[in-house]
């Protein structure tokens, strides 16, 4: 879940080998394990996640444990740290579990909802893993005891296999819930090789690898053990939150933007969508992840506020009408890794759906590095694109057939150009449609890096058009391009090209 604690005094409110072969690649996808608690939006961002993993190589499903959620041993041990969530609930004392269900499966659910789907997913886009493949990558971490990283786990084993494999390419470990699975993978792997003659190659390999993708640190073990005794490996967060899918979204989006959080928007796009809209959480819904749970009032708002207090739910955001969309607080760790044509999980500082980040050298804490700002870098609002995005992957589910349902505009043209200071270069892209849509088009420029060098575009609403390199810019300069293409199908889908242009 995202980090409650954060978004409040904001006032915002990665095992055993398998048979299962990976599916096959056309081109290079992100590495991605999850690591996800039970709570409500990790569930839709599960969602979203499996809609998605067309886009992603996907590497694990871990069941995860945070402050705000843990399974205990089954043991009748009993668990407290002060300060947390649990501790300043009246009358509570050392627990046996924290809202956690005995038998949580919701990673399981999802992966059902998703192999209903599959047949129909299948048709719209290639890239599909199978269900099987799927099904062998869930793992339960360590979810015995809040921060607990004491003991290895299935899946902290898997974790550990996958940073020790010799390919270097990067592993983007989705922190959703608390880190102490990912932290006993790397626990065990500093027990096993630290008094061996090649520790510090093991090291620099595991922290050149892992990229930790953090929704808050929900159980201190970042803080405490990862960053301390692993400070090479690097942290990708917020990256700017340009799109709000956290509780208070609805709450905070512009007026223009309200539409996609709105009871009708999510009834006609997401809800209404077959297996994954009825697993999907909504204001109202009738569901808990943990029957009694005081903190998932969501369901239940129909009861009103001073019901809801009566029966002892704390109520800690206001509440919204039935149908509302609730939250995906975890899926900006993501967002950047789809294949939009943004190619943003290549160079955290590019940009995305999700924003970018600052450059940080490997020797500072990047949680605490501010973010760019939508201003400062030239963002256009996402969450139509975003969400339209999402309405299409779940139409795509319920649809058999590819002409019935609409899909992303495709955008041909150079990744890369070289052009001198005050030189007047053509940009020449081709858009077409799949659906034969009609495609409006637009160039805009992502101020990477904090330059202060715009381009000129000559007619920024055509595919091919000039563009002007400033003459003040600096040789070695690279100045970030972007063409933004929009269909008028339904919903209206947009896709990008990224052309970098490098100053000689």
């Amino acid at each position: 879940m995202l980090f409650r604690n954060i978004l409040l005094s904001a006032g915002l409110l990665l095992g055993a080998t398998t048979a299962f072969a990976a599916p096959q690649q056309k081109a290079a996808k992100p590495h991605i394990i999850v690591t996800c608690d039970p709570e409500l939006d990790d569930n839709n961002s599960m969602i979203r996640f499996l809609l998605y993993s067309s886009d992603f190589d996907v590497r694990g499903l871990i069941y995860a444990s945070s402050q705000f959620h843990w399974k205990g041993d089954g043991k009748g041990t009993t668990w407290w740290m002060p300060g947390r969530e649990y501790s300043k609930l009246p009358g509570t004392k050392p627990m046996t579990s924290y809202r956690y269900a005995p038998d949580e499966r919701f990673i399981d659910a999802d992966v059902d909802c998703y192999e209903k789907a599959y047949p129909n997913l299948i048709k719209h886009h290639d890239g599909y893993p199978s269900p099987a493949y799927l099904r062998s990558k869930i793992r339960e971490g360590n979810v015995s005891f809040d921060s607990d990283m004491s003991k290895d786990t299935p899946g902290s084993e898997l974790i550990k296999q996958e940073l020790l494999d010799p390919d270097t390419t990067t592993l983007f470990l989705q922190v959703w819930g608390g880190a102490s699975t990912i932290a006993r993978a790397l626990k065990s792997i500093e027990d096993i090789y630290s008094g061996q003659a090649n520790w510090q190659a093991i090291k620099d390999h595991v922290s050149k690898k892992a990229v930790l993708c953090m929704s808050g640190d929900q159980d201190d073990t970042y803080t405490h053990y990862i960053h301390p005794f692993w400070p090479g490996i690097k942290t990708l967060e917020t990256g700017g939150m340009q799109v709000n899918l956290t509780f208070f979204g609805p709450i905070t989006a512009s007026e223009e933007d309200k539409v996609y959080y709105s009871p009708e928007w999510t009834q006609k796009n997401i809800r209404s969508k077959g297996a994954f809209g009825e697993r999907y959480r909504v204001w109202g819904d009738g569901k808990q992840m943990v029957k009694g749970d005081r903190f998932d009032f969501f369901g239940v708002c129909e009861l009103g506020k001073e019901e809801l207090q009566r029966q002892g739910y704390v109520l800690w955001m206001p509440l919204q009408p039935k149908g509302t969309f609730i939250s995906e607080g975890d899926t900006f760790c993501y967002l950047n890794m789809i294949n939009n044509g943004l190619d943003a999980w290549k160079n955290q500082t590019w940009g995305g759906w999700t924003g970018a980040r600052l450059d940080i050298p490997k020797d500072v804490d990047s949680r605490k590095v501010s973010s760019y700002t939508k201003e400062q870098i030239g963002f256009p609002d996402f969450t139509p694109a975003v969400q339209n995005g999402f309405a299409a992957r779940m139409a795509w589910s319920v649809t058999p057939n590819y002409k019935d349902a609409n899909h992303e505009p495709v955008i041909d043209g150079p990744a890369t150009m070289i052009a001198a200071p005050g030189q007047t270069i053509t940009l020449k892209c081709k858009v077409s449609d799949p659906d034969n849509n009609k495609v409006a088009v637009e160039w805009m420029q992502f101020k990477v890096g904090g330059t202060k060098d715009l381009l000129s575009f000559g007619n920024a609403k055509s595919a091919t058009t000039t563009v002007t390199i400033p003459a003040t810019a600096k040789s070695g300069e690279q100045l970030h391009a972007i063409l933004q293409a929009t269909d008028n199908g339904t919903p209206a889908l947009t896709h990008y090209k990224r052309v970098i242009i490098t100053v000689k």
